[in-house]
């Protein structure tokens, strides 16, 4: 009988595999499920790929430009690999010499790609009078053309303050999911397997199409919150005290009520190259609140130890909460 157990070289071989794949290929919600039932196996996998992101991370965001052009967003990925890598370290050299926390480079006369580090926040202005605010880790591009604008996010979270203009429309396309301004302010964000779209003020409409070319639309109003997810588009409302929690990130601050640990450290890692891993029976369900910097672990790490009466240790740039 095959006893083997995978040693720390092997795990950090699968981690990276599996980090190549959700950002090179076509990943699905299959590959999402498959991916965290590997992480949950074990908290050795869970820090593995922890690591293994934080080290991609900081080699001059790789799939920052991964999208060139909108035509070419279907295109097979593994045949771009080598081209990526070239752009994005002349990319990252650009990025080094500006000091700037993002990243601006044309790709032609209307299509401006941005790109935000992880912990980054910038404001674009737009030449219509248009807003958009971009979170931690975020990659868009814009195409202002005389009757349509359009922004394409490719990954992480934006807050647009949309100069609305029935003659010529502001859209947001996130992979299957179209977001049409009707005179709004709201964000969207981006993660591998979801979307959630949540409205600050006026109207926006979202289209959302499944694999299968179904279509779904929602018309969503002030206080909204919708997540599409595989073509469902469930609506619930939260109230504005609400919201403003939910993008307390723009004044630099992450707000928990009653957050679980596990979703508190989800956040936390969105914006800190340290990652925190949860790990151990019961320790994940636990519910924190507090107001806290999005860059202070410290703090975070502290209230764990010190209020829940948890163990903390730190391995590196990997913070381990346990019991």
């Amino acid at each position: 009988m095959n006893t083997h157990l995978p040693n720390a070289k092997e795990i950090r071989a699968a981690a990276a595999h599996w980090l190549q794949r959700r950002n090179f290929w076509n990943w699905s919600e299959a590959d999402q499920a498959e991916l965290d039932a590997w992480l949950a196996q074990s908290p050795s996998h869970m820090t593995a790929y922890l690591r293994v992101q934080a080290a991609w991370e900081n080699t001059g965001r790789l799939t920052a430009l991964r999208s060139i052009r909108p035509a070419q967003r279907t295109a097979p990925k593994t045949r771009r690999v080598l081209p990526l890598l070239m752009g994005v370290a002349a990319a990252a050299a650009i990025a080094a010499v500006v000091g700037s926390s993002s990243l601006s480079v044309w790709f032609g006369p209307d299509v401006k790609t941005y790109a935000t580090k992880v912990g980054g926040h910038e404001i674009l202005k737009l030449a219509d009078g248009s807003e958009i605010e971009l979170n931690t880790d975020t990659v868009l591009r814009t195409s202002m053309q005389p009757h349509e604008r359009k922004v394409w996010l490719e990954r992480g979270e934006a807050y647009f303050q949309v100069k609305h203009d029935e003659k010529r429309p502001f859209v947001v396309l996130a992979g299957n999911d179209r977001v049409i301004d009707l005179g709004t302010k709201f964000t969207v964000r981006r993660e591998s397997h979801r979307l959630q779209v949540a409205v600050m003020e006026g109207r926006v409409q979202l289209q959302s199409k499944t694999a299968s070319g179904k279509e779904h639309s929602v018309a969503l109003a002030r206080g909204d919150v919708v997540v599409s997810a595989g073509g469902a588009l469930p609506v619930v409302k939260k109230s504005e005290a609400q919201l403003e929690k939910d993008i307390s990130w723009r004044s630099g601050e992450l707000v928990f009520e009653g957050a679980t640990l596990a979703d508190a450290a989800r956040e936390f890692n969105r914006y800190n190259t340290d990652k925190i891993v949860v790990a151990g029976t019961g320790v994940a369900g636990l519910t924190i609140g507090g107001k806290f910097a999005k860059n202070d672990i410290a703090a975070f790490a502290e209230l764990a130890q010190h209020v829940l009466g948890l163990r903390v240790e730190r391995a590196g740039n990997i913070i381990v909460i346990t019991r």
